[in-house]
Parts: C-alpha cells; structure tokens; sequence
C-alpha cells in the first residue's frame, strides 16, 4: 500500500511512524512533513491547503491511501478534492469538518442528537457578549467560533479579559471560501464552565461504524500547575488510571455514535477521526469540543499503545469498510509525551536555534523513548526549530511512572537554547 500522509507536525510524525512500521505500507510519502519525518518517508514540497495541488501529487504517486492530518486542510475542502480524482481519503469532507471548524455548528449537531454539551450562546454584538457573560458569571469561558489552533479559548475570573476576549472573536473578518469571499463578523461561543478533569477520546468511523481508540489526557496550559496561557498541547499520557473502566463505553452511546448518525442523517457524513474533548463533571459526562482529526499532542501516545497495524483501519475507514476490521489491540504499556517549545511561546517564538541531543536520544533512550519533530526543519547539516512546538519527546514504560521518568530523561538529552517544557505531565496520574 501506498500512503500519502499530508502535514508537518508532531502528530504527522507519530502517523508516519506508526505506518512505517506497518508491514502492509511498501511506500510512505508526506507533504509537506519536516525534518523528524523525512528520516520515515519520502517529502514533497507543497501547499496544503491546495485540495487540487495534493489530488495531483497523489495522483502521480499513485497513493493508494490518503490521509489528512491537520484542520485547516480539512476545513478547506482537501479531502473532497482528492475523494474527487479517486484516491481513498482518511479525513472528513469540507462539511462535516465544520464540526471542528464552527462551534456553533457543532453546538447545533449537539442539540440534534441530544449529546450532553455546556450550555452555550453564541454572540455577534457587543450586547449579545454582555448578556451571556451576565448569564453564566465566573469563571468566564470564550471561545473563538472559528479554528484557532487550539489557542482561541479563554477561560478566566476577570470579566474584562472575557469580554475582550470575546469582542476581539466577533471583530474579526475570516475568509468564508476558498475562491475569496468574505464572511460576515466573527462570532463568540460563550458558554458555562465544565468542572472535572478532562479527557481526549479519539474514534476512527466511515460514516456508519465507530470505532473508539484508547483515551487520553493532554496539557493545555504553557506552565506546571496548569497555569499560564493557552497552547496547544504541552504534553500527554495514556491510559488514565482514574477513569471510570466505562468511560468509553459511556462515551460511546452518548457521544460518538450519536454525532456520528447526526450527521449521517443530516447528508453531511463523516468519515475520519471525530476527537471528543469531554469533561468529567459532577453531573455526568459533557462535550467540551469536537475536532475533526488527530488530537496533538495525544495521537502520539495512543498510537505509541496501539498494536493493531494502522493502515488496514485508516483504509476500511476511508472506503466505508470499517465493520470489516477486527477489533483494536492495545499494549498494556503506558505512554507520556512531553513537549519541548520553543523560548516565548505560545506568543511569538523565537526560530532558527540548533537542536543537539537528538543523536544521543536515538543511541540512549530507544526503543522506549523517541524523538517526534513538530516544528523543526534541516539547515545545512544542522536541525533547527521552526515552530512553537518544536518536538514532542514520548516514551513507554511498565506503568505511567516508569514511562515518565524515560521521558523526561530523554528531554534532558535535548539542547535548544531558550526552550521550555512541562516538569509535570502525567505526575499526578503516575501518583508521584
């Protein structure tokens, strides 16, 4: 099988890794990918928000699987474009994206199928914000009802911050369409605060059948202690010794398979990975957000547990096969990752530092602990940091301790001047 995968993060590398190790996969292709992913597939330079330029690269590859990591190339109707020429395709169509790309449109997806979600409006005016900042109190939760890179939630005490928050989302212009014309003003998602701790739940589904993955936790925050500003995701472990063993069944009925009909029923069906974002509250399980593809930083310690080959699943997947698969099998490992970013992020930072280690890591650390590259690009002989997150270190270990203590000793391998990570991922969890 022939695997384009396209995407140049972290978690395109951790997709990368899984289906170089699968036996069925005899090419693997990325585009445009990064310097961590060049080591396991062949790149290609290309715009990945062009649906017709990756239906043609895969074309001339003659993929005999697409599979679309990030949003934003979702959002903007890559898939359609290469489920256009022919070529299977894992990730949903420019519609049922919008579950992940409009808030407000998973909101009323919600409703539709009666998924138990926070109690929300969503705002076009200043008074509009005023009304249901009134409504809820504190703590405030505004969300930018478009894709933000899982930046555009504030969550806050301080009515001000709210409220500026959620004018800032309702000022903005974004571009309605790929042929350029523009939408009306943003819109602000406020809604009720969720208490309880949160999980990540991942399902593989063709449009009819779901499959669920193994859960997961991530770290949002940029400092220890859950504190600091937003990111997109410090870090992460799996599984989650404190869940409730019926969570996923739970989550199943309630959630997924519900959202999953909705959708189907409505003409819109989705076929990729739906990512449940769930708090576990006092009263009972509630959808913080969907999105429509892997989670990062979580793929990369659910597929680091994942024994089942993965290209098999992503195909069945894509070709509405997938009551055709055997069920997932999981290692009984545990997982952590941790993310080392880059000096001033998540605001503006700072790029272009060399990155040591990472031969030392390779010759130390493996097979339980590797390296997956995020923002990261080949300067000459050197690898430097490109991005934010810069690489996602994960590691395996008989337990959540065990993995923990090889992850953070692999990170300790790292040089990159002025980057920062988490001290605290999973410690809680691993009972330390």
């Amino acid at each position: 099988m022939k695997v384009l995968v396209i995407g140049g993060g972290a978690r395109e590398h951790a997709l990368c890794r899984s289906l170089s190790l699968d036996p069925d996969v005899t090419a693997l292709h990325c585009a445009p990918g990064n310097a961590g992913i060049a080591e396991v597939a062949e790149l290609h330079p290309v715009d990945q928000l062009d649906g017709d330029a990756v239906a043609r690269l895969a074309a001339r590859l003659q993929a005999d699987l697409v599979v679309v990591g990030p949003e934003a190339p979702l959002v903007a109707g890559v898939a359609d474009a290469v489920r256009a020429v022919g070529i299977p395709c894992f990730g949903p169509s420019e519609q049922a994206a919008q579950l992940e790309g409009s808030k407000a449109f998973a909101k009323d997806v919600m409703a539709g199928a009666n998924v138990p979600t926070a109690r929300s409006y969503v705002c076009t005016t200043p008074e509009e914000i005023d009304e249901a900042l009134d409504a809820f109190g504190a703590p405030y939760v505004v969300k930018d009802d478009g894709l933000a890179a899982g930046k555009g939630v504030v969550v806050t005490g301080d009515l001000a911050e709210a409220r500026a928050h959620a004018l800032a989302c309702v000022s903005q212009r974004r571009e309605a369409t790929r042929s350029g014309a523009v939408a009306d003003d943003g819109r602000a998602v406020i809604e009720e605060y969720l208490d309880g701790p949160e999980v990540s739940l991942f399902a593989i589904t063709d449009g009819v059948t779901v499959v669920p993955l193994t859960p997961a936790q991530d770290f949002k925050r940029a400092l220890d202690g859950d504190e600091g500003p937003n990111t997109g995701g410090m870090g992460a472990y799996s599984p989650l010794p404190w869940a409730d063993p019926k969570l996923v069944d739970e989550v199943m009925d309630t959630v997924l398979q519900p959202t999953v009909d909705e959708l189907r029923r409505r003409g819109t069906p989705f076929q990729g990975l739906l990512y449940a974002g769930l708090a576990i509250t006092s009263r009972g399980v509630r959808v913080i957000e969907f999105n429509a593809r892997f989670g990062d930083p979580e793929t990369q310690v659910v597929l680091a547990r994942l024994r089942t080959p993965l290209a098999s699943v992503l195909l069945n997947a894509a070709n509405g096969t997938l009551d055709n698969e055997p069920p997932l099998n999981w290692r009984d490992d545990a997982a952590v990752t941790v993310v080392v970013a880059s000096h001033n992020y998540p605001a503006t930072p700072r790029t272009g530092d060399p990155i040591e280690g990472l031969d030392e890591v390779a010759a130390q650390d493996a097979p339980h602990a590797y390296v997956l590259h995020a923002g990261t690009k080949r300067d000459g002989h050197a690898i430097v940091s490109a991005g934010g997150r810069v690489l996602s270190v994960t590691a395996t270990g008989k337990d959540l301790a065990q993995a923990r203590e090889r992850a953070y000793q692999a990170v300790g391998r790292i040089r990159l001047d002025g980057s920062q990570h988490r001290t605290d991922i999973a410690r809680k969890a691993a009972g330390e």
